[in-house]
């Protein structure tokens, strides 16, 4: 009762509060109501953030039209811990990866929140985006959501022979031995792919590593599913890489779970832009 209670006065006062704040702006004595940007209305408490498309370090990529970067993803949770109206974070997983770095940064602050989280996987939940929804307390996906891809690629088209048939030279012109590696106008050297196939093995320990850490699973688990293949969502129930199948419905009941309150009581606070299909 204490909570429900406690909820219902502070719907009342950010209610209040948007009034007064309308009223200000509509007579000009306030014009950033972006400063003072909140995401509870005092009925949802449920934070939604979208992980949409790929995974970046930053936007601008013109390959990339649709970008999750850390810096986003970090402000929002910020706004949520800071928002009393919200009482955990959805992530709702749209994505076939992306950088490993940027991926472990919106892991790590996710992993880092107060707030109680969960991820619902959509149509992919994949490789880097896979990292980040393994990064909340609880993952659920559709039966039919592609799942997985535990691995690193650098995989590039290798422009050479083109450029010899059409009678044009690569110039090389650089300071150390492996400065023009991966140049896709010239012809990966043995060295070369030693070099990067090594870096490879590297990053794909780690994320490894990562996964059975936050799965609760050994490395060679992990190990014995990180081949770079996807998987559906049923079957990655199956191997432990996701908790439950559902959907929205799923998680409202897990949230009404986790917090102690009734289903109807779990509110999502929706976000705009962007398109997912639940």
């Amino acid at each position: 009762m204490a909570k429900t209670f406690g909820r219902e006065v502070a719907g009342v006062f950010l209610r209040v509060v948007a009034v007064i704040i309308s009223v200000l702006l509509i007579l000009g004595i306030i014009d950033a109501w972006y400063n003072y940007e909140i995401i509870s209305d005092g009925v949802c408490n449920i934070a939604v953030f979208p992980v949409e498309g790929a995974i970046m370090p930053f936007t601008g990529f013109e390959d990339f039209p649709l970008v999750t970067t850390p810096q986003t993803v970090r402000d929002f949770v910020s706004r949520a811990e800071s928002d009393f109206g919200v009482d955990g974070i959805l992530l709702e997983i749209n994505s076939p990866g992306g950088t490993p770095v940027a991926s472990e940064q919106i892991s790590d602050i996710v992993r880092s929140t107060s707030l109680p989280t969960m991820s619902l996987i959509g149509d992919m939940g994949a490789s880097g985006a896979y990292l980040v929804a393994a990064s909340a307390d609880k993952i659920i996906a559709s039966s039919m959501s592609d799942v997985g891809s535990i691995g690193v690629t650098m995989s590039y088209t290798e422009n050479s022979k083109k450029n010899e048939e059409e009678g044009i030279t690569f110039v090389q012109l650089s300071s150390g031995e492996y400065k023009d590696a991966g140049n896709p106008e010239k012809p990966l050297t043995e060295g070369e792919r030693k070099l990067f196939e090594a870096d490879l093995e590297l990053v794909h320990k780690e994320f490894v590593k990562k996964v059975a850490e936050m799965r609760g699973k050994s490395v060679e688990e992990i190990e014995a599913l990180a081949d770079g293949s996807s998987m559906p969502g049923i079957r990655a129930l199956e191997k432990g890489l996701i908790d439950m199948i559902g959907n929205r419905q799923t998680a409202r009941q897990e949230f009404a779970k986790t917090l102690g309150i009734s289903e109807d009581q779990v509110v999502f606070c929706e976000y705009t832009g962007g398109l997912l299909p639940f």
